[in-house]
């Protein structure tokens, strides 16, 4: 019996055993891109917002993406190509400072719009699956089954800038509308207080870094060779009742959470600034 070929090895082709035609999706199209989106507007919940009018100062915590809308759309006269709308929602906590005292928590979220133009192809089957659709026939779905699928891949973003700014600077005077007028409900209902949309005598406006892949990509068949079954090699590890510390002891000892690695130690990390550690 020759030997099993394993899944990550370099083999030849010609040892393949059969060629045997898949169903996927082909990548037609990607970009990517690091946006730096300046003076995001904030919109708190109506407890944030009550701390944030008294505050004299706001210190950026974290921002974490919640959802992203993804919306395609053909390109007039240029077969082929397609707009991906992407809208960001972004859940923003920040330390506002009123005075000597502890800083507290603030809460809200922001927006972010963009869009890409990428070549999706042409297609004009429609394709249908007995995947079970609650709800009966999806009317948009039905006009759109020969659109190619936009796919956003993204990361949290990075926390550049945030700042406290009164309601009368003509610098940043939008009204509340100009900037958000619905939230979807799956969004409100990640905030445990409602959101203010409407003016207010402080405002909060934040700086971040985004960094995201779009592409577009449609269901295709390929022919690829086989070599065998994909058969998991390994056996399942588990503790067990009769000796629960027997798992506990194949566990390698976490050096790095209590000595945390250099920069120069980690890898694919460049440092910001150049020192004579990294060769």
């Amino acid at each position: 019996m020759p030997e099993r070929v394993l899944p990550g090895q370099k083999h030849d082709v010609s040892c393949a055993k059969e060629a045997v035609c898949i169903h996927t999706k082909k990548v037609y199209d990607n970009c990517k891109d690091k946006d730096c989106i300046e003076d995001l507007r904030v919109f708190p919940t109506r407890a944030s917002q009550c701390i944030i009018d008294k505050a004299i100062n706001v210190k950026c915590r974290k921002a974490e993406l919640l959802w992203v809308f993804i919306d395609v759309e053909p390109v007039p006269f240029n077969r082929g190509f397609f707009t991906v709308d992407v809208k960001y929602f972004y859940r923003i906590t920040a330390d506002a400072f009123c005075g000597v005292g502890r800083p507290q928590e603030v809460t809200g979220i922001a927006t972010f719009d963009k869009r890409v133009i990428l070549f999706g192809s042409e297609g004009n089957a429609k394709i249908f699956s007995s995947k079970t659709t609650v709800g009966g026939i999806d009317e948009q779905q039905m006009l759109a089954t020969n659109m190619p699928e936009a796919v956003v891949e993204v990361v949290d973003p990075i926390c550049l800038n945030v700042k406290l700014v009164e309601a009368c600077d003509r610098r940043h005077h939008h009204s509340g509308c100009d900037d958000l007028c619905d939230v979807p409900e799956c969004i409100c209902g990640c905030f445990d207080d409602e959101l203010v949309l409407s003016d207010s005598e402080k405002r909060i406006y934040v700086t971040l870094g985004q960094f995201s892949i779009i592409k577009l990509q449609r269901n295709t068949q390929l022919l690829i060779p086989s070599f065998d079954s994909c058969i998991p090699e390994k056996e399942c590890i588990g503790s067990t009742d009769e000796n629960p510390c027997e798992l506990f002891r194949r566990i390698k000892f976490p050096v790095d959470e209590f000595f945390p690695p250099n920069v120069c130690e980690l890898e694919g990390a460049e440092p910001l600034f150049k020192s004579g550690c990294c060769k």
